[in-house]
């Protein structure tokens, strides 16, 4: 059996934990909300195996890194991964319609689907599914609930930065 580590990051969202393996990282967890769920007990906790995701997702709560590099090994079926690396290509700060996430990877019928796949995302953040909204520009369903998404997306966007809570020194 490969190895699989585990760790854990405070975030201004809270307690992430991060998971990998040989080939990269798998999954990150909410401490609240749908993807959240205890270390299966043959994980072996491991801050320097974690460490290449742990530095970049910091980065990305300092709001200094907008585009991660990671390697990544998510799993899931061929339509789930397919919806997956078109979350990949949503820009920072930007958000777009489920049913325009159905359009680039070719299903435009396929909005519900895609809604569910984006739900199943093992890597929020990294692939950004906060980046999904509703076609009338809706805050809909997220993993780690709505006060994330909307943090998320206000981080995004600056105004966790400034105006939102009041000016950085």
């Amino acid at each position: 059996m490969n190895p699989v580590w585990y760790d854990n990051l405070s975030t201004p969202i809270g307690q992430l934990r991060l998971v990998a393996d040989e080939q990269g990282l798998c999954e990150v967890w909410f401490e609240t909300g749908r993807h959240q769920r205890e270390p299966d007990p043959s994980w072996e906790h491991s801050p320097p195996a974690l460490a290449f995701a742990r530095k970049q997702l910091e980065q990305y709560f300092a709001g200094t890194r907008q585009v991660f590099e990671l390697p990544l090994h998510p799993r899931g079926t061929p339509f789930q991964q397919a919806v997956w690396r078109a979350l990949a290509g949503i820009p920072y700060g930007a958000t777009i319609s489920y049913g325009e996430l159905a359009r680039r990877i070719g299903q435009p019928r396929a909005m519900r689907a895609v809604g569910a796949a984006n739900g199943r995302n093992p890597l929020p953040i990294v692939l950004p599914c906060h980046r999904v909204i509703g076609a009338n520009g809706s805050l809909t369903g997220f993993g780690g609930g709505l006060p994330t998404k909307r943090f998320l997306l206000a981080h995004e966007s600056g105004v966790a930065r400034g105006d939102l809570f009041g000016p950085m020194n």
